[in-house]
């Protein structure tokens, strides 16, 4: 599934072809995608795209009357391409643009949305969501008050979207290594001094992987849309079995909430 770096690439790299452009039509293809899609979507017909936004994992295309809301499930992508270019399979969901070009949504699995918000409301989805990780909102002091007395693994702490949204499982495993924090330890068991350490570890986590994929994705209109994840330097995912970068103890893995959990038994306690 794509994480919060990934989807805010992909933020990028559609806004500039749709804001302030006015929408000529909607094409729904498919209603059957993870929930149905609602009629409202069409509304936004003959309106202009005002911004593009993301909450969490979910791109929010804003008009004067409402939004629509979209998220790509586990193998959704978006692509800008000229109106006239063929449908291509799974195919969904197309806006048509005055400026001759269509934002489609492609999605096989059908695991990904696209829904409607009204103006000036917060859709269901979001009202029980955590901070922003990028955002002030996010502090240690936010981390520490919300784990007291929690006997959950620290990394699926702060996987939950409840505690802060998208920080997700090659991010979790990332941060808490520069923090050299183990990840099954109980987050409830965690101090406020090593939180410090770990909030800016997670927005620098983030931040740097939004940048590199901003560097990469040259132009969003490229044949697949798809940013795909970036060619970063991993220090510990996906790396169980190789010696750990700081101090060569062979990398260990272990599953938490059904995910790969890589990890230095020395460098993380």
């Amino acid at each position: 599934m794509p994480e919060l770096p990934e989807v805010e690439v992909s933020r990028l790299g559609i806004k500039p072809h749709i804001t302030e452009q006015v929408v000529d039509k909607v094409l729904i293809h498919n209603t059957r995608l993870r929930w149905p899609v609602p009629d409202e979507v069409k509304t936004i017909e003959t309106l202009k795209i005002t911004n593009v936004r993301r909450r969490a994992k979910y791109l929010l295309l804003d008009t004067e009357i409402g939004s629509v809301i979209l998220h790509l499930g586990m193998s959704g992508h978006l692509r800008i391409v000229p109106i006239e270019e063929p449908l291509k399979k799974h195919d969904h969901v197309e806006f048509h643009f005055a400026n001759g070009k269509a934002l489609r949504l492609n999605d096989a699995r059908r695991f990904g949305a696209c829904l409607w918000q009204a103006p000036d409301c917060d859709h269901t989805l979001f009202s029980k969501l955590g901070p922003e990780p990028l955002t002030d909102d996010f502090t240690a002091v936010h981390l520490y008050e919300r784990s007291r007395g929690k006997k959950v693994a620290i990394k699926q702490f702060i996987m939950d979207n409840h505690v802060v949204v998208g920080v997700g499982n090659i991010y979790a495993n990332e941060s808490l290594f520069k923090a050299g924090i183990h990840p099954q330890k109980e987050s409830g068991k965690v101090s406020l001094k090593r939180f410090q350490l770990l909030t800016p570890i997670i927005k620098d986590t983030l931040a740097a992987a939004i940048e590199q994929g901003g560097t990469t994705l040259k132009d969003f209109s490229q044949s697949d849309g798809k940013p795909g994840y970036f060619a970063q330097q991993l220090l510990v995912y996906g790396r169980k079995g190789q010696p750990c970068m700081s101090c060569e103890t062979i990398l260990q893995e272990v599953r938490l909430g059904q995910r790969s959990t890589i990890f230095c038994s020395q460098c993380q306690k």
